[in-house]
């Protein structure tokens, strides 16, 4: 080997490795702001929180939280069957390979191509003296990268891979939504189904009256208006039992849809076979709020995509450096072709930039940015939106328990005042108007009592809901698993 040769293979390698070493030291360089979080004003406890250091409600598996069987199992039906988690499931998958199809813009692109032809001047189409009939093949295997200097498809990789997280943390919020939504009408269905109990217990009783004062009206004891006020009290009562039997078939349907089924009855307890709900409910940390909620969660993901989008846009300032190559063969003749002597192949680079755009890249930049702030105020709109719904869950919660004992207090004196009209009324001490008096405000009363009983267990409900709880880790596995 002679010494140019010798010179040239080594000035080869030198620029070989030199290329190398300039690849690798630009590699690491993506223009472009890098995230931080914003700082938001988050509170040092949160609002009508009594337990702020205990550990949060949200970090109780949903099956503790909710004991009841009929309930557990409509709830473990839902998150298999329900449709929006199965939709939302789909999207989280469409997002994981997004970001593979981003990403796969960082590693060469290798394709094939082959031609076969044959016709006269059919490769340089210009007349000839000659007419004569040739072929021609070509079979190439080919490559292009695109050298990432500037970090261009990084930063559209980060953005997608952001996109891809707040997905699935939408996909977590549906989760969360659909045990809450699960779970508050089920107890709306028992207590709709009490109060139609006692609707239907008052039905009996005003008809009973009715019958007393119509008959005491006809031998001439009781007034016209006793009568009225015994018959306007069962109508009263008889004309709620449809409102309330509607009500309840419509919470049926609603939750056999939640679960992915037609509609149909519901299997189900009573309101009374519920434990007592705790009088004092952890929340936890603000700042534990804030690392739990999906939807802060995928708020801030999004702000993450904004800003890698600038760095992406940022980029496209830079020019581009691409890198490609070939191998095959080419041949005007297939003899040639097939012969073994038609090799080709070729090496090659190309760096091209922009130069004038008419203002494209700098709008897309611009654009970008306002994206950026649009994002991160809805960052912290989102954050705190998350610290009032925990307060006023937590103030609903606890004045709903206020009230309670005052309710049942009512309904405990109600009941008794119609047992001592009752027993008046036996003894002849007074009328049965005294009665009928007294359960027109028992009745009532019962019904707010059960309103009040099934509102306590819809406030903690949707305070475990906004606290960022409903779904359980092991559960989401066994479910991704069975997907």
């Amino acid at each position: 080997m002679n010494a140019k040769r010798i010179v040239r293979i080594q000035v080869g390698e030198i620029a070989v490795l030199g290329l190398a070493v300039v690849l690798l030291l630009t590699a690491g360089c993506a223009v472009g702001p890098n995230y931080k979080r914003p700082v938001t004003d988050t509170p040092s406890e949160i609002r009508f929180a009594r337990t702020n250091g205990q550990q949060s409600l949200a970090a109780v598996p949903w099956r503790m939280v909710f004991q009841d069987p009929p309930l557990q199992e409509l709830i473990a039906s839902a998150l298999t069957n329900n449709y929006t988690l199965q939709q939302a499931i789909a999207r989280v998958e469409q997002a994981r390979y997004s970001v593979v199809a981003t990403r796969s813009e960082l590693f060469p692109q290798i394709g094939y191509a082959g031609d076969i032809s044959r016709g006269k001047n059919s490769l340089l189409n210009t007349p000839t003296t000659t007419e004569r009939t040739s072929s021609s093949a070509a079979a190439v295997l080919n490559a292009a990268w695109e050298i990432d200097l500037w970090g261009r498809i990084r930063r559209l990789t980060e953005a997608a891979r952001a996109r891809y997280l707040a997905t699935d943390e939408a996909r977590r919020g549906v989760t969360i939504t659909l045990v809450s939504d699960i779970a508050a009408s089920y107890y709306q269905l028992l207590g709709l189904d009490e109060e139609l109990q006692i609707q239907r217990a008052a039905t009996n009783a005003y008809a009973g009256s009715y019958r007393i004062f119509n008959d005491r009206r006809l031998n001439g004891v009781a007034s016209k208006l006793e009568t009225d006020r015994a018959a306007a009290a069962l109508a009263t009562a008889a004309a709620t039992i449809p409102a309330l039997e509607s009500q309840i078939g419509a919470t049926e349907n609603r939750i056999n849809i939640l679960i992915g089924r037609p509609p149909g009855p519901v299997t189900r307890s009573s309101l009374t076979n519920q434990p007592q709900a705790e009088l004092e409910i952890p929340v936890g940390l603000p700042s534990e709020l804030l690392r739990r909620r999906p939807d802060v969660l995928a708020s801030e993901q999004s702000l993450v995509a904004a800003n890698a989008e600038i760095g992406a846009n940022v980029a496209n300032f830079f020019p581009r450096l691409g890198l490609t190559a070939f191998l095959g063969k080419v041949s005007p003749e297939l003899s040639a072709f097939t012969g073994g002597a038609a090799n080709a192949w070729n090496i090659g680079a190309n760096l091209v930039g922009p130069l004038f755009q008419g203002g494209r890249l700098y709008a897309e930049y611009k654009g970008s940015k306002a994206a950026y702030v649009e994002a991160e105020a809805g960052y912290r709109q989102t954050v705190i939106t998350a610290f009032q719904e925990v307060s006023d869950s937590l103030i609903v919660r606890q004045k709903l328990a206020e009230s309670l004992v005052f309710d049942r207090q009512a309904v405990e004196a109600l009941t008794s005042s119609v047992g001592l009209a009752t027993d008046r009324y036996v003894n002849g001490n007074a009328s049965y108007f005294e009665v009928l008096q007294a359960q027109q405000e028992l009745y009532p009363a019962q019904s707010v009592e059960v309103r009040a009983r099934a509102g306590e267990w819809i406030a903690v409900v949707q305070l475990y809901r906004a606290l960022g709880g409903g779904w359980d880790a092991a559960e989401e596995g066994a479910m991704a698993g069975a997907k």
